[in-house]
């Protein structure tokens, strides 16, 4: 179940900034991308780009997941926001922690935090145009 407030909150980070949807989840892996796509859908989410990072089957955290992804899948002048209720992504390094939004698990993504992901994908929009 998506909260309604967090799904308006994603949906307007997809809208105002193009951005595409890489999951992190636990969850990632219990659906192909094309599910999840309907997943989404279903819940008024319009995702265009969705990907998910591999498999966890070397059960490594999150954290390590996303540096292994930043590490040898991110493209230099992608711009990225992590959007996650994960206290021990607080660990990342700066680089990489400079673009985490931490939502509340019990809350969600609010418009605040959207704000703040929005702000943070324009800047960098905003920096590479000039």
């Amino acid at each position: 179940m998506f909260n309604s407030r967090s799904i308006k909150a994603l949906q307007r980070i997809i809208t105002e900034t193009n951005a595409s949807l890489l999951l992190t989840t636990s969850h990632k892996s219990k659906y192909t991308v094309s599910q999840w796509r309907d997943i989404f859908k279903t819940r008024g989410i319009d995702a265009k780009k969705i990907n998910r990072l591999s498999s966890n089957s070397l059960e490594i955290t999150r954290k390590d997941e996303i540096l292994n992804w930043y590490n040898t899948k991110h493209l230099s002048n992608e711009d990225f926001v992590i959007l996650d209720d994960d206290k021990k992504l607080n660990d990342l390094p700066a680089d990489i922690k400079n673009n985490l939004i931490l939502t509340s698990a019990s809350v969600g993504l609010t418009d605040e935090l959207a704000d703040n992901a929005i702000s943070i994908l324009k800047k960098h929009q905003h920096q590479y145009s000039n």
